[in-house]
């Protein structure tokens, strides 16, 4: 039940954005006209506005709703932490957070957001149609992918609304592109079973059964309840079925260990590993040393690393493992 709640706040819920973001307006509205009460009615403001972001942070009028109220009391700090809040759903882009330190936030605060949505719109078609337009002043696909190398996709909304930007990516057709970046995406938070849902179908499209079968299993180890990768095993029996066609087996240990091991490779660039100590690792064992790595990466907070080298190892069949990757997925969470 906790998981589902956390599931539900992470992915958008525009009917109860907009119903408080309404909410907010209403009580802004009283504020202004009853100077007798406006403590309390901008106070109920600011409250339901901070809910129209919680329950949608996809919509860009929930931001300039808290916005605009922090701006109407003169709260310069509550300015500059929305912005934090908002830079960091967009990646924490590096070039945007050396913004904050140039600004006066209680002159151009909303000037500054309305810059931000200017160039990084949370809407993934207008983002779509602005880099398709190649106006200028709009970053092209190039540099998108460039920038996707730098940006921060930790936080779990950075996930969701740049996954929907890359699916824009491939319903245009570019297949390979799409499977780059989500694959990126994932090794920041490989809880996005979402993601891994659809890398998985693009996959199946692609015959490409093996890895396929590799993202169902991250989807049903990520909700037990699920039961994609049965389904998926159905399919392709089904498909099989009176061919002649040889029957497809699960993709063996080495090809698991060698897309787990891509993963670990594109997790670490967003990880701060210390080097271990050699002397403690001289005369021990291969598994106390995979041990004392998790351990490391857990220490650190590099959740996501240790999230696919614990996977890895129980793909190898180091049972033990399973207590790290739960204790990664949790510091993901």
């Amino acid at each position: 039940m906790v998981e589902d709640s956390r599931t539900l706040l992470q992915h958008p819920r525009r009917n109860l954005g907009n119903r408080y973001r309404s909410q907010a307006e209403k009580f802004v509205n009283l504020a202004t006209n009853d100077n007798s009460r406006f403590a309390e009615n901008i106070a109920w403001a600011e409250q339901s506005a901070r809910q129209a972001i919680l329950y949608d942070y996809t919509e860009e009028q929930n931001w300039r709703c808290l916005a605009n109220i922090k701006a109407i009391v003169s709260d310069s700090e509550g300015l500059v932490a929305v912005m934090e809040d908002l830079f960091s759903i967009l990646g924490r882009d590096p070039d945007q957070i050396d913004q904050l330190k140039q600004v006066d936030f209680q002159q151009f605060g909303l000037e500054l957001l309305e810059a931000v949505f200017a160039r990084d719109p949370l809407n993934p078609d207008i983002w779509w149609q602005q880099v398709m337009s190649g106006s200028a002043g709009f970053e092209t696909l190039d540099e998108f992918v460039d920038r996707c190398q730098r940006l921060d996709f930790r936080d779990a909304r950075a996930n969701v609304i740049f996954g929907r930007r890359i699916e824009r990516i491939r319903d245009s057709g570019r297949v390979e592109l799409f499977t780059e970046l989500a694959r990126n995406l994932l090794a920041h938070r490989p809880q996005n079973h979402e993601l891994w849902f659809e890398l998985g179908r693009l996959y199946e499209r692609l015959n490409r059964s093996d890895e396929a079968w590799i993202c169902y299993d991250h989807v049903q180890s990520l909700r037990p309840h699920s039961s994609v990768r049965e389904e998926f095993m159905a399919r392709l029996t089904s498909r099989m079925d009176g061919d002649g066609v040889k029957v497809w087996s699960r993709p063996p240990v080495a090809k698991r260990q060698e897309f787990l091991a891509q993963m670990v490779d594109l997790a670490s660039r967003v990880s701060t590993p210390k080097p271990m100590d050699r002397k403690a690792v001289e005369g021990t064992t291969e598994s106390n040393v995979a041990q004392e790595k998790l351990q490391l990466l857990l220490a650190q907070g590099d959740y996501s690393e240790a999230f696919f080298v614990a996977r890895r190892l129980v793909a190898e069949g180091e049972d033990w493992a399973i207590e790290y990757m739960d204790k990664a997925r949790n510091g993901l969470d």
